[in-house]
């Protein structure tokens, strides 16, 4: 269908942005999700898992801070932690450790961030 690219480009960066793939809606699967437009399918996005989405995103925060996450100060960091919080990356299996690693700080030091904005 040639009507669809400027579907498909209207809709890519969402999908980027989430850490999805773009694929033909004859390749979906039973957990992707299948785009239509004006009555045809015309994409199907497969979602990333939730652990590989908290990668993503960090990987996201890293390119718009133009650093590594490890290298910001300690109140950068924890505007990172309270983003992240902000966005349920603290629900994911190992997402403090993650968090942590990416950081470069314990995973002690990321709770007492946690626990310091809970407090304000």
């Amino acid at each position: 269908m040639t009507g669809d690219e400027p579907f498909i480009a209207a809709v890519k960066p969402l999908v980027d942005a989430m850490g999805g793939e773009i694929l033909p809606p004859d390749e979906a699967g039973p957990e992707d999700v299948v785009l239509a437009w004006e009555g045809a399918d015309v994409v199907a996005v497969r979602l990333p898992q939730l652990a590989d989405s908290l990668d993503h995103i960090l990987a996201a925060m890293e390119r718009r801070k133009g650093v590594p996450l490890a290298d910001l100060d300690r109140r950068a960091k924890q505007e990172i932690v309270r983003a992240l919080e902000a966005r349920g990356a603290f629900s994911v299996r190992h997402g403090v450790e993650t968090v942590a690693g990416a950081l470069g700080v314990s995973r002690f030091t990321v709770y007492n961030y946690l626990n310091r904005q809970k407090d304000s």
